[in-house]
This record gives structure tokens, sequence and C-alpha cells, in this order.
């Protein structure tokens, strides 16, 4: 155990996961670009099929960071009939908190379990997909890619929900309909608009946006048949709670307001949930939602050996060169094969930065920004 603790905090050992990190990157990237101008428009169903495993290659390596090296419980609270018979054969749009930097990966770490981890998508910000290897990835594998103005982005919200719906396989589509991670000075700036537009006033969310949501819902009413509501809450000694909530569609209003209604009210019942979470360390005891108890998660083998192989095929030729170079005495060669693995590990932090909704939206922080806030409800 000890020793684990040095591996984990020792700075050659970050330096070698971001290599393996984003030589596997490009090397899947590339493979991706070959099949998408080279098979998608012929067979977008393999292409499809094919791809599920190469983004599963890249993110479950990510997955591995969170329940092999950080070693991150996950307690999960879902009704276990439905689990059973719906959860990881079906399309869902997912609708999650975003209160921390990392709630994106406690997701993916749970859709590893249910085999929906390769076909899991997300709204991002449009400038995302032009950043290596993590942005071509999303790009190659459809995301939703939103330029954060209504305008442009509802035709694009449109063609891209049809994309999502034509899969052959089950696809999670993630919303956080805050925009952004929650923050005090967000927060703030939430109870100053939610007061003007006469919403509920909530404690541990953002008021939600509505417009993405209802311009969504239109386009996959009858197509995608359920929502996940998700809830993330974590504990200090490593220990993730998820409750998910299964909702068929036809439940949901088809008019627009009613439908943004039915988010704000949801909202409510989450800040319910999160309040008693904080108060009691449940979410049911205060909230009056009904009790779910909770499995753990077990970890999966198949992280860990990914990620070990990738780290055998990347890391083996590289740490070969470097220590050539360093035996002929070509110093400067050295220094400058050192310097690019310092450029790994840097980038590597920037993918993971940029990778969070929180890196998308200065809701709350610019008066520029309030104006395409107001129009989304």
């Amino acid at each position: 155990m000890f020793l684990l603790n040095i591996l984990k905090q020792s700075t050659i050992v970050h330096l070698c996961f971001a290599i393996s990190y984003f030589t596997s990157g490009l090397l899947l990237n590339l493979v991706q670009a070959i099949l998408y101008f080279g098979l998608k428009p012929f067979n977008k169903a393999l292409y499809r099929k094919i791809n599920y495993y190469l983004s599963y290659s890249f993110s479950c390596q990510l997955v591995f960071m969170s329940e092999w090296w950080a070693g991150i419980k996950m307690f999960i609270y879902v009704k276990k009939d439905e689990y059973d018979k719906y959860y990881g054969k079906e399309h869902g749009y997912l609708i999650m908190n975003h209160s921390y930097e990392i709630d994106w990966l406690m997701g993916w770490q749970f859709c590893d379990g249910i085999g929906v981890l390769g076909n899991c998508k997300a709204y991002a910000k449009k400038s995302i997909q032009y950043m290596p290897p993590i942005g071509w990835m999303w790009k190659f594998s459809e995301f939703v890619f939103l330029e954060r103005s209504f305008e442009k982005d509802k035709e694009t919200i449109k063609t891209q929900i049809a994309e999502i719906c034509d899969y052959p396989d089950p696809v999670w589509l993630l919303l956080t309909p805050e925009g952004t991670r929650f923050t005090p000075t967000k927060h703030e700036a939430s109870l100053n608009f939610a007061k003007e537009k006469n919403l509920p006033l909530l404690k541990h969310h953002l008021t939600p946006r509505t417009k993405g949501f209802t311009t969504s819902l239109q386009h996959f009413r009858g197509k995608i048949p359920v929502i996940y509501n998700i809830q993330l809450a974590f504990e200090k000694d490593s220990k993730a709670h998820l409750y998910i909530q299964r909702i068929p569609v036809e439940q949901i209003p088809e008019d627009e307001a009613a439908a943004a209604k039915w988010l704000h009210d949801l909202f409510v019942t989450k800040d319910k949930m999160m309040e008693s979470f904080k108060n009691t360390g449940d979410f049911f005891l205060e909230s009056g939602v009904e009790r779910v108890e909770p499995f753990v998660r077990q970890r999966r083998i198949y992280s860990l050996l990914n990620t070990l192989g990738w780290a055998v095929i990347t890391l083996t030729p590289m740490l070969y060169y470097l220590v050539g170079l360093l035996l002929s005495g070509r110093l400067l060669y050295f220094f400058i094969g050192s310097s690019i693995i310092a450029v790994f590990y840097v980038l590597l932090q920037k993918s993971i930065s940029m990778s969070q909704i929180s890196r998308g939206s200065s809701y709350g922080t610019e008066k520029k920004i309030e104006t395409p806030v107001k129009k989304s409800n």
C-alpha cells in the first residue's frame, strides 16, 4: 500500500500515463479517420459498431484512473427490476447535475458496467472537436457540438439527434441542463435570474436551461424511449453515490412550456435530494423521494487490461528510443525527446480540463452572457 501511494504521487508515472493516453488516442484517431472516410459513406451501421470499440478503448483508460488508480467506490441507487430489464438495452437521454469536476467520469464508470461506454454521447462545446485526441475521438463518434447560441444550435441538435437515434446499438446521450459546473459565483447569478423570471430558487443547483432540452425532446420523442434522471453526490473518502431514475418519455408533457416546467420541477426534487444528502448522508431521509437500496459497483477487469495493454504498446518503443538517445551521447536529441514527453503531460491536463462542461460557459461571470441565458427559459 505504501509503495502504491508513492507511485500515485510520482510525476514519472503521471508522465507515462500521459504518453500512453495521448499516443493511443492518436492511433485510435487515425483508425477512426480511415474508417470515417473509407467505410462510413458505404456502411454506416458497420462503422458505428467498429467505432464503439475504438471509443471504448480510449474512454476506459480514464475509467481505469477512477476505479483502479483512485479507487473510487461507487454506490448505485436504481430499481433492481428496471436495471435487469432495461439498462444498457435501450437508447437513453440523461439529465445529470453538474456539481463536480469529475461527475462525467462517474457517469462513464457506470456506463462501462452496463456495456454502453463506447456509445456514450454528450452535448459539448464546438471548439473541443479540434483538440486531439479527445475532441477528434468525440467528433468521429458523432457527439453533439454546440456554439452556445440557440439560433445556430437548433439545427445541429435536430440533425445530430436524428443521427444518434439511427444507431444500431443503445446510445446514451448526456445533457447537463445547468450548462456549467456549480460554483458560488454562478449560483448567485442563477438565483438572481430565477427571481427575475419567478422560477424555483435552488440551493445546490443552478437554474436549468430549458431550450436545449425542449428542442431535443421534440426530435427524439418516439425514438428515444426514456429519460434517465441522474443525481450524483460524493463523500469525502472517495465514495460516489449515483441515483438513477428511469422516466418514460411519454410522461413528459408535449407542450414546450409544460415540458420546461417539468424540467424545473425535476430540479426542485434534485435539490431536495442533495440537501438531504448533505444533511444526513442519505438521498431519501429528508427529500420525500422513494427510497431505493444501493448496490456497490464492482471494478471490471477490462479497463485495467486495456490500459496496461496500451502502456506496453506505446511506452516500450518510446522508452527504448529515449534510452538509446541518452546512451548515444546525443543530449540535445534526448532533451528534445524529454520536452515532447513533458508536452504530452501538459496536453493531458488541458484535454481533461476542456472536456469538463464547466469550461464551456461563462454563465454568471459576465454581463454579456445574461442575454442567451434568459432566452433559454
